[in-house]
């Protein structure tokens, strides 16, 4: 049975550093030590302060590296932003004064490996990096997500995933959830890190995982040897039921899911936290599916109070389904596949993931659920 590890925490150093110690307690004697090459894959989705709860927190990042240090470990911190440049991302997100003064190597990921992740992916290009190094340690932060419900330690990984070939992979998966699920586990256990590690002291509920979403302290840090049970126990925390999270189903189709796992430390139930709206993507007879998907669904939609007209959504666009429109931005709702890859970039909070009035009253008649 995995075990995983729940600590009560805050960003203050001591505290924190003690409770990381006691999640990297769980990694296997003799994986970590002197002169082992270790890689700390944060979660830096785009250059946001940490108060906005959108990245691994800097002083989470100080307290492993610290640890690893101290044990002999040549350490480089790395990830694939998918928006925004990798030294913008290190000063806004405080990771420059976090690493001051230890030994770590900060750089993004640049180089990419071809890498058999198993059917029907094959071997697909992934971060040089994060396959050679000896040891990966992933640390993830807790969010929601517009089309995953949550990004937690197996979704973290897909930052192995270099530069635009990731909004790539959203295209080849489609409208298909659980397809998307499917390359995201599958890329966890080809990187298959040693320690999982995910920062939910200051987590993100409601429309997240960008600048949409809304933090909430829940004070607390969780650690496992297996992403996917670390991601289950979370989904215990927050009263959510695993079966809900594709990338659990997906664990549970591939194998990779051992039952409950042995849950330790400060485990805490959440009250009312709040998750992103989730509707199907697909659904109805072929005729009708072309009005559906632009009156009844989901969808990623802008409010033009906020928005600057960056480009920052078009640009990350799969589907070619963004686009400026005069002052505006339009959609193109046809060629949307829903992969909300949109909402997650934006700099400036201004899309979100909403259903259509008409799918509103659908969902609320039983006929959309």
């Amino acid at each position: 049975m995995t075990r995983v590890r729940f600590e009560s925490a805050t960003y203050d150093a001591d505290r924190l550093k003690n409770a990381v110690g006691n999640l990297m307690a769980l990694v296997p004697a003799g994986r970590i030590g002197t002169g082992t090459r270790v890689l700390l894959k944060p979660n830096l989705l785009l250059p946001a302060a940490p108060e906005k709860a959108v990245l691994t927190h800097p002083a989470v990042v100080r307290a492993v590296a610290e640890l690893l240090v101290d044990a002999g470990a040549q350490v480089r911190f790395s990830d694939s932003p998918a928006t925004g440049t990798f030294a913008r991302i290190m000063k806004v997100g405080g990771y420059d004064q976090a690493l001051k003064g230890l030994p770590v190597d900060c750089r993004p990921f640049k180089r990419s490996v071809a890498r058999d992740i198993g059917d029907p992916y094959g071997r697909i290009e992934m971060a040089r990096a994060a396959l050679e190094a000896d040891a990966v340690i992933n640390l993830a932060k807790l969010k929601t997500h517009s089309q995953m419900v949550l990004t937690l330690g197996v979704k973290n990984l897909f930052g192995c995933i270099v530069g635009l070939t990731k909004p790539q992979w959203h295209l080849r998966s489609g409208v298909d959830r659980d397809v998307f699920a499917n390359l995201l586990v599958q890329i966890h256990y080809a990187v298959a890190p040693v320690l999982t590690i995910v920062d939910g002291i200051l987590a993100m509920e409601g429309e997240g995982p960008g600048k949409g979403g809304t933090p909430r302290t829940l004070g607390v840090i969780v650690g496992s040897t297996d992403a996917a049970a670390a991601d289950l126990a979370i989904c215990r925390i927050l009263g959510f039921d695993p079966e809900r999270l594709p990338t659990h189903r997906a664990a549970v189709r591939l194998g990779r899911n051992h039952g409950e796992p042995e849950i330790e430390g400060d485990f805490k139930t959440v009250t009312g936290f709040r998750f992103p709206e989730q509707t199907p993507v697909l659904f109805g007879p072929d005729f009708l599916k072309g009005t559906l998907r632009r009156h009844v669904i989901q969808r990623p939609v802008v409010d033009p109070l906020h928005c600057r007209t960056c480009g920052e959504c078009w640009e990350i666009c799969p589907a070619d389904a963004v686009a400026r429109d005069g002052e505006q931005v339009a959609f193109d709702y046809d060629r949307c596949i829903r992969c909300y890859c949109c909402v997650e970039v934006c700099p400036h909070g201004a899309l979100s993931a909403r259903t259509p009035m008409v799918g509103k009253i659908l969902r609320g008649l039983g006929v959309l659920k």
